[in-house]
């Protein structure tokens, strides 16, 4: 059974910390027993509603499989840790092997802004030809 686990750091935290915090949830369900299939960090975003006064977070994405019990390892080291906002765990029907909308959106800019940066260059060499 595939869960998907999305929380929320704390946007004080820097992005390092936050990779840090993700590190110690994988081991944790590693050690219970489970596996993380896919994980990505949606980087820092814009909350939907201000939670303590803070209006923006770093939004990570674990995609788990495994016993039961992993999961409620998981879910208990988030709920214990100050550093984490808000977090949602929903049971998927399926898995996939492409990014989320949210990653691919990110990935998309990133390859836009490398096409723009290219035909910059490329403009620049033509017009001192």
């Amino acid at each position: 059974m595939y869960y998907e686990t999305i929380f929320i750091v704390n946007p004080d935290v820097s992005h390092e910390n936050t990779e840090q915090l993700t590190n110690d949830f994988v081991a944790k369900v590693e050690k219970a027993g489970g596996r993380i299939v896919k994980r990505e960090y949606w980087g820092v975003r814009p909350l939907a509603y201000a939670i303590g006064k803070r209006k923006r977070g770093h939004y990570v994405m674990l995609v788990t499989d495994g016993p039961a019990e992993a999961l409620s390892v998981l879910e208990r080291a988030i709920s214990l840790e100050e550093r984490v906002i808000r977090s949602l765990t929903t049971r998927l029907t399926e898995l996939t092997d492409e990014p989320s909308p949210l990653a691919r959106r990110r990935s998309g800019k990133a390859s836009e802004e490398a096409k723009a940066e290219a035909s910059v260059e490329a403009g620049g060499e033509e017009a001192g030809a």
